[in-house]
């Protein structure tokens, strides 16, 4: 294998490394706002869990995070809290740096 190919197979597996990291770290920030949203939805304990397990599988429905944003104003409204998209996703953003911190500690 010539320095070429050690070097390719190098980027290779950080971009793997770095896809999986993005991934784990989606995922944890859609758990972290299913227990955000919970109690506001009168969760708490396993409720609340297991919401946020359901806010976590509503990212598979399409790319993007559209699906989770539609799910969780959603719930909200049907609830009678009014929130709109850009509060959802300036909490995402902020979670989002939780899920990374989270995931790079091994949390």
């Amino acid at each position: 294998m010539s320095s070429f190919d050690k070097r390719e197979d190098g980027f290779e597996k950080k971009y793997a490394l770095d896809e999986e990291q993005k991934f784990k770290a989606e995922a944890r920030r859609n758990k972290l706002l299913g227990l955000w949203v919970a109690p506001q939805l009168g969760l708490e304990g396993d409720a609340a869990a297991a919401y946020a397990k359901e806010v976590v599988a509503a990212d598979f429905e399409e790319a993007g995070d559209a699906d989770v944003v539609r799910k969780v104003i959603g719930d909200l409204t049907a609830k009678g809290i009014s929130v709109t998209e850009p509060a959802i996703r300036a909490k995402m953003d902020e979670l989002m740096a939780q899920a990374v911190l989270q995931i790079k500690s091994g949390s």
